[in-house]
């Protein structure tokens, strides 16, 4: 990798702190793109297991936690507490990208991303491995508990950095496609999940309930060996090697999270407006439709899992044209036209899976997943450049997961004031899926408003 470094590089001020960098006292560093495709790869491989492990958990909570580690509940109650398990997930993520951000933007986005893989990949195979509530009592759910918070610290530090990793190689004028090469990580990670459970559905039901849940836990444990020889390949970031080397020769302060509060505070919560739909509205659409499809319509597990298989094949072709698209008429307005359209197809598509039909459920969660995506697939892209590059891994990683605590809950709150209701309807979700996609829609005309650019230029070579 060739430098070609301008003397008069400015140093990187803090988000909302300084004007942009002028441009001819920024520095500019050359990749090579066949580099920039691999590292965008290493990226998207330990994003997509990063979810694979994540979803997984999502989709057992609806189906099988519920009865195996909450059996002296009754089954409303257990279904409760089997999503709050699942939230707490969601909890424990600002405080993993708080963490990882600090050591993103302290000792590298390389580093810091193969500990996330590390840690979540372990946490998921041993979750194959932990005994169920007839075992052991009170203390299965406590230890399921407490291995979803260490995933959720650990997805925590993941999508921030890799997204980081993957736009600073990037030239600016390609940072669409390699962001959006980051998000398919989401919905491969689905689409690897719920082909594990849909296998794993083709067994008795006694099968299931006794072993075969476990499996797609366990397969964690290959994966993740898989993942983190791909991920040790990849380079650190140009940007940040250079920013380093001008803070050690100007003695400047390394970047910290506390600043993101503290200086860029602002962009932050525009960051979180951006991803609610791309976190929340999956979540809806997904984990709560598979609960309320298969507990107050009566569908068959089975055909409600296919329907979210179907709806990951969407947003993996969803995702890579608006990848682009962004590039042209910029991220914040993607974002926009996402949100509006989710907010009011959101009726239409719950009227869909109220039919009961099978096939009227997997167009509505194919449908209404593929125009949350459409928001989600540059949601890196527009994080990235609300925050300087010093404060870069923390902004985006704070914003997303911050995010998601606050829809995490989301299906324990629908499904709360769904049976709080005379007779139970999806009326909540759907009132719950409008305000997230208009608030995302907002944060979208916000942001596109408030990018910024870099000291630091990324240049094909």
């Amino acid at each position: 990798m060739n430098n070609d470094t301008h003397p008069g590089a400015a140093a990187v001020t803090a988000a909302g702190t300084g004007p942009e960098p002028d441009a001819d006292a920024r520095t500019a560093v050359q990749v090579d793109e066949k580099g920039v495709r691999k590292v965008a790869f290493a990226a998207f491989v330990g994003t997509a297991l990063e979810w694979y492990d994540y979803y997984l958990f999502g989709t057992a909570a609806a189906l099988v936690f519920n009865h195996l580690y909450f059996t002296d509940l009754n089954a409303l109650a257990a279904t409760m507490a089997s999503f709050a398990t699942f939230g707490v997930g969601f909890v424990a993520r600002p405080f993993g990208a708080f963490l990882f951000g600090l050591l993103g933007d302290r000792i590298g986005r390389k580093p810091t991303l193969i500990i996330s893989i590390v840690a979540i990949g372990t946490a998921t195979g041993v979750v194959g491995l932990l005994p169920t509530y007839e075992s052991i009592g009170v203390v299965a759910p406590i230890l399921l508990t407490l291995l979803r918070l260490l995933q959720g610290l650990a997805v925590g530090g993941e999508w921030g950095g890799a997204t980081t990793l993957a736009i600073e190689h990037a030239p600016a004028e390609k940072r669409g496609r390699y962001a959006a090469m980051v998000q398919i990580g989401s919905p491969a990670g689905t689409l690897l999940s719920s082909m594990a459970f849909s296998l794993v559905l083709l067994l008795p039901d006694d099968a299931v309930d006794s072993w075969g849940w476990r499996l797609p836990f366990l397969a964690a444990f290959p994966l993740l060996v898989v993942a983190m020889l791909i991920r040790m390949q990849a380079e650190e970031s140009p940007v940040f090697e250079q920013i380093m080397a001008e803070d050690e020769k100007n003695e400047a302060e390394k970047g910290s999270a506390f600043d993101v509060f503290r200086k860029g505070w602002k962009q932050l919560i525009v960051a979180i407006a951006v991803a609610l739909l791309g976190v929340g509205g999956f979540y809806v659409l997904n984990t709560f439709v598979i609960s309320y499809a298969t507990g107050t319509l009566g569908v068959e597990r089975q055909a409600v899992v296919n329907a979210t298989l179907v709806a990951a094949v969407v947003q993996i072709l969803v995702i890579v044209p608006f990848g682009r698209v962004s590039e042209r008429i910029g991220p914040g307005r993607v974002v926009v036209f996402g949100g509006i359209l989710t907010a009011v197809a959101a009726w239409p598509l719950f009227a869909l899976i109220n039919t009961g039909s099978v096939a009227a459920i997997t167009v509505a969660v194919a449908l209404g997943i593929g125009m949350v995506t459409i928001s989600y697939s540059v949601t890196g892209a527009l994080l990235s450049e609300l925050f300087p590059a010093k404060l870069r891994y923390s902004g985006v990683a704070l914003g997303y997961n911050l995010a998601g605590a606050l829809t995490g809950f989301l299906p324990f709150i629908a499904t709360a004031l769904m049976n709080a209701q005379d007779e139970p309807s999806a009326t909540p979700a759907i009132v719950l899926l409008v305000v997230i996609s208009l608030l995302t829609a907002l944060g979208g005309y916000v942001g596109e408003r408030m990018r910024v650019e870099d000291d630091v230029v990324v240049k094909a070579g």
